[in-house]
């Protein structure tokens, strides 16, 4: 008997994927899709409001070092703030084991969003991977994932 309720679930070659499992997923999908997308329009806000940051300091930098005060004063400044940013990466990375760069910084922030969203719109993930799972074995997920890309036969919404 288990073995006939598992033989049901899965689809033969030519079987069709019951419908109601295909719109299911469909609109998991586009939910989905949405949560990616304003999770990447976050943590793009947030890269190029620390791009302004940079440029803010910078500029601050410079109008100490030529107007304000002097070089003299101003090497030890930038040496220790820039020994702080070294910091900072390091201790991202022990947090997060990714590189420290900007690829790595969007990874983790994209996921950290993504996930809060998900949560947000009660997205369940595994549900999403096991119907990713059925609608075409593969492109299953090799882990729980949430970032696994769109792979199946369902409308990409990107």
């Amino acid at each position: 008997m288990v073995a006939k309720a598992i033989r049901s679930l899965i689809p033969e070659g030519g079987a069709k994927i019951d419908e109601s499992l295909r719109k299911e997923f469909e609109e998991m999908e586009r939910t989905k899709s949405a949560i990616d997308t304003r999770a990447n329009t976050l943590v793009r806000r947030e890269l190029w409001g620390g791009l302004g940051f940079l440029v803010v300091q910078t500029m601050a930098f410079m109008r100490l070092t030529f107007w304000e005060l002097t070089w003299d004063v101003m090497e030890p400044i930038c040496f220790y703030l820039t020994s702080m940013y070294f910091m900072a990466g390091y201790t991202f990375f022990l947090r997060t084991s990714k590189e420290p760069s900007f690829e790595g910084f969007y990874e983790a922030r994209f996921d950290t969003k993504q996930k809060r969203l998900m949560k947000l719109h009660n997205f369940d993930i595994k549900k999403y991977n096991e119907l990713r799972a059925v609608c075409s074995p593969s492109s299953a997920p090799k882990s729980d994932s949430p970032i696994a890309p769109h792979v199946c036969n369902a409308p990409q919404h990107n």
